[in-house]
């Protein structure tokens, strides 16, 4: 069997490299593009494998990278390396249809799970997932003030900014934010959010 294809859109060299050492090293097959308009013009069909994108870049953002691969039919699962504090642009490329994000700095292991993930649901983002199905009936056991950190901590609310929201210290905050974590069985923020968006809660 061919190894897997991973195209990778970064403008920065230094983490096209290390994320090409990485998947190499995987058996993944790599190509790589410092900017999402070259990745547009160099896509021919039939094109296979999936998208590795940053999000943040310039010129052409992720995000609009995104909505033009769609626009002109490539419907290759995407997967979004975001930065700090950008979760509510990585929420808003699950509800288009990206099939995952991982934030940086990101470990091999969390990586590799995302892209195997990605490949194997296709240009799907999961919704008939059974374990979603199980994350919605565990969303269903949260408290409402729970429920209303969860909303915040999707919209990528730090600590403080959601304590001041919701008038509570970002002590309590994060009390309620492990709770949620505990009650959904989420490994992680990101997890947390991916199930979220995917469940339609976001």
């Amino acid at each position: 069997m061919a190894p897997a294809l991973v195209h990778v859109v970064d403008d920065d060299p230094a983490m096209r490299d290390s994320v090409a050492f990485l998947l190499d090293t995987a058996g993944f097959e790599v190509r790589l593009y410092e900017a999402g308009a070259i990745l547009l013009k160099r896509l021919a069909p039939p094109v296979s494998g999936c998208i590795l994108t940053d999000i943040r870049m310039p010129g052409l953002d992720g995000l609009e990278l995104f909505r033009r691969l769609r626009s002109a039919g490539h419907t290759l699962p995407v997967v979004m390396m975001t930065g700090h504090g950008d979760v509510p642009l990585a929420v808003e490329a699950m509800k288009l249809g990206a099939c995952d994000f991982i934030e940086k700095p990101f470990g091999g292991e969390a990586l590799l799970q995302a892209l195997h993930s990605a490949l194997e649901r296709g240009g799907h983002n999961g919704t008939t997932d059974p374990s979603l199905q199980e994350f919605v009936r565990r969303l269903l056991t949260l408290s409402e003030r729970e429920r209303q950190v969860l909303d915040h901590l999707v919209a990528g609310g730090t600590s403080k900014e959601i304590g001041r929201m919701l008038d509570i210290s970002p002590r309590t905050v994060e009390i309620y934010r492990a709770k949620v974590m505990a009650k959904t069985r989420a490994g992680n923020l990101q997890e947390l959010v991916r199930w979220a968006v995917l469940a339609g809660f976001a």
